[in-house]
């Protein structure tokens, strides 16, 4: 009997529509009782934030693509026009979904711990008097009136950039009405602290500004109010052929940004028919990119209210990440290195060491030259620090990727700031963005050999981040990778290509080549008989190649267990298709980052860590790179810890089932209630780091894993 084809339309989930679950997926824990309260309101306020994200790049490019007469269909067989059609329905009802979240759960339950987000109508007599002090000491300086007529044409309003639309009158001549808005000032908080006792009380700024209307309005009726915000296209458009100086392009395009073309409104549910609709018109948008709020405009701005409020017992339970500890033989990390490669998985094992990586080499005589990628980091970066230190003393090169969504202009800060300080700035390959994760350093060390030594990383080099997002990092001496590593950044600094880059796996040149043989590979196993397993968790699953590979290994025989976090086009429990694969989401206290790909590989076990995911961006249009774990202890740490604690959780995992809908992992046990005690793999992991817990402890684990820290004496790195 032939085996299914399986390049149906049938088989592959559309990409926008597995974003919108996975968005709601985050939805779902502000919906989440058992959740810290103020941690859900975060999740609410990261909901509405990704949203805004898929406005200014997804839905923008779609609209795009239809305006420009594109009318090929994606591997799902849906059109652009229906593409949007479903996008828009179902956005229509998430947001509906937010804000019944916000009005019906958080807001009431908030107020019963005492924090409380009022309205003008609410407030009492000492808080009318702030506010009406607030509106002349602080607000008026910065507010500029405008009324919309032949002389004064409606302001330019810029990205997401908060408004108050009015409905006017002219006193002396009634018959007319006007427009008028105003820009809400982005230098003042949006949500403004009250005066109050025995509870923490805020108000909207986009109400005081209501509130202060009629003095900015003077000879005329306000008939009508209503907030609202514009997003808009956010893609940047560079021909980087063209461009002279990659650095100046990308600025004067951010400038443009602010003012692309409108693809989203959102405005106050109850705002006035006619405002709706003269903004509508300004705007040039369809009646489905109207979005009407049934509640304050811009959700992300809640999470003032979890900076703001000091309420531990209302947020997660803080913990103190594992630091890195070096033998009792070595006498720095250098030392450390030469004699094993060190695997850090973060935020359970503290970032500080990668730091200490880098700042130590800044520091030291005996290290010659650095070498590093820089994708995003934090705005006050000890390693930008380092570098610009190091620039005085050594060698540094950094390959600064200036086209990080989002981060463009941070990184053209620091690629000046580094220039100034004498760093050899590059900004990657044109065409390519630079997102690998590498630094390099070269040693001479006390016998006399000069070395290398290198960090590779599935996450950006960002202590802040590095605190939320899981991620895995690789410190290693091995002169193999570390050779190969130093080719990559020739690569990068002057395009000097290779044809293999062995042991790593580097995109655009070979990565997507070497996963389809790695999954080949595996069906070739299972079909004769041998153990064949694949385990993959990344951030998304997009690769129509990478997906057919993964539907001919089920058809062959391959068990697959794939851990994706956000959208996944594939398609599991399809009979004669994917029967064999399961896919899993993890949305919890941490954001899920890591990639790691595990190959069973007919038992000599193989296990690769990755800045890529599998999807199309990553594999042709990044410079990536995919790296072994070489070392036997550390490749068993991440399969039975790591691995296994994500595929046992029942408490955060959702699966994804055939129809492309997401249940509780409970749920898709077929039982009723939440098990309890339910397993937490992000638990386990802090209570693991904590040294609260063991790997015995993962249900489904039957023996005690070695563990090469056991035997060693330990002291903690400096």
């Amino acid at each position: 009997m032939a085996r299914a084809t399986v390049d149906n339309p049938a088989y592959y989930i559309n990409r926008e529509l597995s974003w919108l679950q996975f968005n709601r997926r985050v939805l779902e824990e502000a919906q989440d009782e058992a959740n810290p309260v103020l941690e859900r309101l975060k999740f609410l306020s990261i909901s509405a934030s990704n949203l805004d994200e898929f406005f200014e790049v997804r839905v923008a490019g779609l609209v795009q693509q239809i305006e420009d007469g594109y009318t090929e269909a994606g591997p799902d067989g849906l059109t652009l026009v229906e593409e949007r059609d479903l996008v828009s329905d179902e956005l229509h009802q998430f947001v509906g979904d937010q804000y019944r979240c916000w009005n019906e759960q958080l807001r009431p339950q908030l107020s019963e711990k005492s924090i409380r987000v009022l309205g003008l109508h609410e407030l009492d007599d000492n808080a009318r008097a702030f506010v009406q002090d607030y509106c002349e000491r602080e607000l008026d300086l910065l507010l500029t009136p405008v009324t919309v007529d032949p002389a004064h044409p409606f302001p330019r309003v810029i990205n997401k950039a908060l408004c108050v639309a009015f409905l006017l009158r002219r006193r002396r001549r009634s018959s007319l009405t006007y427009t008028g808005v105003v820009t809400v000032p982005r230098s003042l908080p949006r949500l403004v602290r009250l005066p109050s006792e025995g509870t923490t009380d805020f108000i909207f700024l986009a109400d005081l500004v209501a509130f202060h209307a009629s003095r900015m309005y003077n000879g005329y009726d306000i008939i009508s109010s209503a907030a609202f915000r514009v997003t808009r296209n956010s893609n940047l458009y560079l021909a980087e052929e063209e461009s002279r100086n990659l650095l100046e392009s990308v600025r004067t395009e951010l400038h443009n940004r602010r003012k692309g073309d409108a693809v989203r409104m959102e405005i106050e549910a109850d705002a006035d028919p006619e405002i709706i609709e003269r903004l509508r018109s300004n705007f040039g948008l369809e009646p489905w990119q109207v979005f009407r709020m049934d509640g304050p405009v811009n959700l992300s701005r809640l999470f003032n209210i979890y900076e703001q409020a000091d309420r531990p017992d209302l947020k997660y339970k803080s913990f103190a990440p594992r630091e890195l500890r070096l033998t009792a033989k070595s006498q720095d990390l250098f030392e450390e290195l030469r004699r094993h490669d060190v695997l850090l998985h973060h935020p359970f094992d503290s970032f500080d060491a990668v730091v200490s990586f880098i700042e130590s080499a800044a520091e030291d005589p005996n290290v010659l030259s650095i070498k590093q990628t820089l994708y995003r980091t934090s705005e006050n970066s000890a390693i930008v620090r380092a570098l610009i230190d190091a620039a005085a003393k050594k060698e540094v090169t950094a390959v600064v990727e200036l086209k990080a969504r989002f981060d463009e202009a941070s990184n053209i800060r620091w690629a000046r700031a580094l220039e100034d300080a004498g760093v050899q700035v590059f900004h990657g390959l044109v065409g390519l963005k630079t997102h690998c994760k590498l630094s390099l350093l070269v040693r001479r060390d006390p016998d006399g050999v000069s070395r290398r030594y290198a960090h590779l990383g599935t996450g950006n080099y960002n202590a802040t981040t590095a605190r939320i997002y899981t991620d895995l990092s690789l410190m290693t001496a091995d002169p193999q990778i570390t050779g190969a590593v130093h080719d990559v950044f020739s690569f990068l600094t002057a395009y000097a290509e290779h044809s293999d880059y062995g042991p790593l796996m580097v995109s655009p040149v070979n990565i997507a080549e070497h996963s389809l043989d790695l999954i080949a590979r595996e069906a070739d196993h299972a079909r004769l008989g041998r153990p064949a397993h694949i385990i993959a968790k990344m951030n998304a699953l997009l690769d129509k190649n990478v997906i057919a590979a993964l539907y001919r290994a089920s058809q062959a025989g391959v068990e697959i267990d794939l851990l994706v976090r956000g959208m996944c086009a594939l398609r599991p429990g399809v009979r004669g298709i994917s029967d064999r694969i399961r896919v899993r989401s993890i949305v919890g206290r941490f954001l899920e980052h890591s990639r790691i790909f595990y190959f069973a590989n007919g038992g000599d076990e193989e296990v690769y860590l990755a800045s890529a995911d599998w999807m199309p961006r990553n594999l042709y249009e990044r410079v990536e790179v995919m790296f072994p774990v070489k070392d036997p202890m550390l490749r068993n740490r991440v399969r039975h810890e790591i691995l296994d604690a994500y595929l046992a959780d029942t408490v955060k995992a959702r699966v994804l089932r055939k129809d492309g809908s997401y249940v509780r992992a409970w749920q898709a046990a077929g039982k009723r209630k939440i098990p309890v005690p339910g397993f937490s793999a992000q638990d386990f992991l802090v209570a693991l780091a904590e040294g609260k817990q063991t790997i015995e402890a993962i249900p489904g684990v039957p023996e005690p894993k070695p563990r090469r820290i056991a035997a060693r004496k330990e002291r903690k790195v400096s």
